[in-house]
């Protein structure tokens, strides 16, 4: 996670920066396109250091704070908290509540957070009536964490139905464990688990490497650093991943609905398209479709969502997404899988820490300092 201010080292010396120097990304990147979407970002409620949002019953907004809070937004801002597990985590390094998600029906409410000895946790409840039942909590997956940094924790439903959850290196620098390229591990990796298929979750049958005795049954997807926020684009299906570089580049990683999974996005022999610290490409290797490396202002990319709404035509099947430091929300135009356009929307949210995607494919922006903003024609 990327919880870092320009004063205070929220997230310490060895997390993530970068640069969004988009105009330099690299060296066969297409120009942006002359006329991009004109937005401007809606003041619409102020959180306490929010982290995360999903789309909830009745087409509420619900939004996850850092220290372990969870409130509702309407129409009048943010309700009192409907979930406090406040007393249960821990904020520092790059912790807290992380992650949260609604099954399809909005039965189930999951959370994603770390616990007080730093664990990354997902926990389930049911939910009757819009409400969370708190008595029907239970937990469904655990993973140690070696570090205080990296703890990816983003969590969502795929089109699938499954639960697809985004776990780190593991964190320090420069992935000591070498867990990004080891199969045996949960860090480094996206999983895709049945949360209620068994007790306390089941493996679908399809995963990638079920057949594997080297492997994890739940891993999607490996190669990762720090995949801080990754979506489903509601349109197509698609996976979309941004993942946090070490010292040099962002990268936005990309598969389509018809992935079957296995895919090796290259940390930590590679950052980006580029070898890492003398790295070998793998030669299964899928390297990130959009990628920008650190001689501006941008330090962690923030991933964000192909925008679906109906409030900005003009935005429509782009991938909206910032960075944590820089602050500036872009644009990638995207066709099979191929960025055709970079887009400057010319508004910034200061430390963009995540987006959200609300019921009706409306997107808002949340900024660590409690901001947070619809996206709106400008």
């Amino acid at each position: 996670m990327k919880l870092r201010t320009r004063s205070t080292a929220i997230i310490g010396t060895i997390c993530l920066t970068a640069s969004l120097a988009l105009t330099a990304a690299s060296a066969d990147e297409p120009a942006a396109p002359r006329h991009a979407a004109k937005i401007a970002l809606t003041n619409v409620a102020t959180a306490k250091n929010p982290t995360a949002g999903a789309a909830g019953p009745s087409g509420s907004l619900w939004i996850a704070e850092r220290a372990g809070t969870v409130r509702i937004l309407d129409g009048k801002g943010l309700s009192t908290p409907v979930l406090d597990i406040s007393a249960e985590t821990t904020t520092d390094g790059e912790r807290g509540l992380l992650g949260i998600a609604f099954d399809k029906r909005f039965a189930h409410f999951y959370i994603s957070f770390t616990d007080l000895e730093g664990t990354s946790t997902v926990d389930e409840f049911a939910v009757r009536h819009g409400r969370i039942q708190p008595h029907t909590r239970r937990t469904v997956l655990t993973q140690t964490q070696p570090y205080a940094n990296h703890n990816g924790g983003d969590i969502k439903f795929g089109p699938d139905g499954y639960l697809y959850i985004a776990l780190g290196d593991g964190g320090s620098g420069g992935d000591p464990h070498g867990n990004g390229q080891n199969l045996d591990t949960l860090l480094g990796k996206l999983l895709r688990i049945d949360p209620r298929g068994g007790t306390p979750y089941a493996i679908p049958p399809d995963n990638p490497f079920v057949n594997d005795p080297d492997a994890r049954d739940e891993i999607w997807a490996y190669g990762l650093r720090n995949p801080w926020r990754f979506s489903f684009d509601a349109g197509t299906g698609d996976l979309l991943i941004g993942d946090v570089g070490q010292n040099d580049w962002e990268e936005i990683d990309w598969a389509p609905a018809r992935s079957k999974g296995g895919e090796n996005y290259g940390w930590s022999q590679m950052e980006g398209t580029h070898p890492f610290r003398g790295g070998t490409e793998p030669a299964n290797h899928v390297p990130p479709i959009h990628e920008y490396d650190r001689t501006n202002l941008g330090c962690s990319v923030t991933g964000g969502y192909v925008y679906r709404g109906k409030a900005i035509p003009a935005l429509k099947g782009q991938y909206v997404f910032s960075d944590y430091c820089d602050g500036t929300v872009r644009s990638l135009q995207l066709k099979n899988g191929k960025v055709t356009g970079v887009n400057d929307l010319v508004v910034n949210g200061g430390e963009i820490i995540s987006f959200a995607q609300g019921g009706s494919g409306e997107l808002y922006v949340l900024a660590i300092g409690g901001g947070v903003f619809r996206i709106d024609p400008a």
